[in-house]
């Protein structure tokens, strides 16, 4: 399809290859906040049709925000796309081959929507772990119907609090498709960057009672609604502001965004709140007025977060302490739009998110409930490079003494909200090379950057062989480091399958890999003891020469 952006052919092309190797299971697209999911919807449903034409979609979602975006996309693609919405809140009820709908709306009319061939979900994060809740109850009477239907779920945060990530056991997703990351996007400009400063200001949640992972709702509103402390958080915002023409505050509670609605207004800001029981028409001539500049600052209350998108937002303020890494990242991500005016969002992190949950870019996912489960966690020795188990106090291999574990909890400096600040390496050369644990044997890809002769390698592993998350993502790594070395993706697939059989797949993987070109220059970052590559640079010119002369080697 024409208007799609390389990423977003790249998300569909990768889902298709999932189908070709999986006959069963459900696959699910991570994209960021503002990547354009609805136009990979747009695409796969024109697609769909067009090659099967008696197939029927069905579009879920759980706010009509994101049925209105999804279904205009839709039509901007494919303006004769047979398109129904079936929303009680938007008001349609109509059913067609490409329906999109809202789960309340629909999920006891199972009779009404007879046989589906596909459901996509937006926002999937919110479909329950177990096998229960509106979504899963619809997907199991439609599987009824028909047996083969498939599920397509998208999300920006693949995680949810207390049950970790959604492809987990007993989850409805299976795997995880992720084409593009927040790195990649703010560096081709198609997301604006985060800048964060630190406040002077501190919410205090001591003694703050916990349910479900995160902070019981009313012991937060009365911890932080505090009118002295209020007044001080809007007097530093203020100082901080400057001209910045869009405000937008996360507040904990209803009564506390109307409090520091009151305290802007006072100080001459002019403001307004929105949260669940703002009249719906109301609440859309208060947006209107926002996006014209006519109201400076937004309060809200566990509203503007999902399906709120207004790109010229150039300031947010977090009020909201939180333990969801989603809810910080459905936070942050409001202000990652490109703007018509600045280049970049103000982060200002009164309630210590952002420490919580360390950048945007490197947010791990919460673990289940009451378990300590998972994989072992590992730390890489700074001496002979040996993947070690997180507790050990002496690598085994060389006898290297680790030092006392430092505080784990992540340290906010100005502008680390994005995580992408790190040391560069004009980078001279890189060797690949097979990495064998001598502790748990474990087999994966290492490479080293080298620069110049005083500055020391930094190395990455890739854990291709790992099976679950850590492997895919690993692969996935690999093949894009390829392609960007100059080595055609079908050669790196080609060269490296026709040697699995002999059990020779890391070895093959090292040699065509150690053909491409290295990029001009890496940004890392140390990650504890060792260190973590965030972006890469590649002379185009020369990987587009080499890329002829790779493939005439494979």
């Amino acid at each position: 399809m024409s208007g799609l952006r390389q990423y977003q052919r790249r998300a569909i092309d990768e889902l298709y290859q999932w189908f070709d190797q999986n006959n069963a299971g459900n696959p699910c697209i991570v994209m960021p906040t503002g990547s354009g999911k609805s136009h990979i919807v747009a695409a796969l449903c024109k697609e769909a049709l067009q090659q099967w034409p008696e197939t029927q979609i069905l579009m879920l979602t759980h706010v009509k925000e994101l049925i209105e975006q999804n279904a205009q996309k839709m039509l901007e693609h494919w303006p004769e796309a047979p398109l129904g919405i079936y929303s009680a809140s938007i008001g349609i009820k109509r059913l067609d081959s490409i329906t999109f709908a809202g789960i309340q709306s629909v999920w006891r009319k199972v009779a009404l929507l007879g046989h589906v061939d596909l459901i996509i979900i937006d926002e999937c994060h919110l479909v329950s772990h177990r096998d229960e809740g509106t979504y899963r109850k619809l997907i199991n009477a439609l599987k009824v119907i028909n047996p083969y239907l498939r599920v397509i779920g998208l999300t920006a945060t693949p995680y949810r609090l207390g049950h970790g990530l959604i492809t987990d056991d007993g989850a409805l997703f299976s795997a995880l498709i992720e084409p593009v990351g927040i790195e990649e996007l703010v560096f081709k400009g198609f997301l604006a960057p985060l800048k964060s400063k630190l406040t002077k200001e501190k919410l205090d949640v001591s003694g703050v009672k916990k349910r479900g992972g995160d902070f019981v709702e009313h012991e937060l509103q009365a911890a932080v609604n505090k009118p002295q402390k209020t007044a001080a958080v809007v007097e530093e915002v203020i100082g901080l502001a400057g001209d910045r023409r869009a405000w937008l505050f996360f507040c904990s509670g209803v009564e506390h965004a109307f409090a520091v609605r009151d305290e802007l207004r006072g100080r001459g800001i002019s403001a307004e709140t929105i949260y669940g029981e703002t009249p719906k028409r109301e609440r859309e001539e208060i947006i209107a007025e926002y996006r014209a500049g006519k109201i400076r600052a937004l309060t809200n209350a566990n509203v503007l977060t999902t399906g709120f998108d207004y790109p010229n937002i150039d300031l947010i303020v977090m009020l909201r302490p939180t333990m969801s890494p989603t809810l910080y990242m459905q936070m942050a991500g409001r202000g990652m739009r490109p703007k018509s005016h600045t280049d970049h969002c103000l982060v200002l992190d009164f309630a210590g998110v952002v420490e919580t949950h360390g950048p945007v870019t490197a947010v791990n996912p919460p673990k289940k409930a009451g378990a300590g489960n998972g994989e072992a966690p590992v730390k890489v020795c700074p001496e002979c490079n040996e993947l070690v188990p997180i507790s050990t106090k002496e690598c085994p291999a060389c006898n290297y003494q680790f030092p006392a574990p430092e505080e784990k909890k992540f340290r906010l400096r100005d502008v680390d909200i994005m995580g992408i600040e790190g040391s560069e390496l004009e980078v001279t050369a890189w060797k690949w090379r097979k990495h064998v644990s001598r502790m748990s044997g474990a087999e994966m890809l290492a490479v080293s950057y080298y620069g110049g002769l005083a500055d020391p390698p930094i190395t990455e592993y890739l854990t291709v062989l790992h099976g679950g998350y850590a492997g895919t993502k690993a692969i996935s790594l690999m093949v894009d480091l390829a392609e960007k070395a100059g080595i055609r993706p079908n050669d790196l697939d080609d060269y490296v399958q026709a040697q699995r059989s002999s059990g020779r797949f890391l070895e093959a993987a090292v040699e065509i890999l150690n053909l491409g070109i290295p990029p001009t220059k890496i940004i890392y970052r140390r990650d504890g003891k060792f260190h973590r590559v965030i972006r890469r640079y590649w002379a185009d010119a020369e990987r587009a020469r080499r890329a002829g002369a790779i493939g005439a080697v494979v």
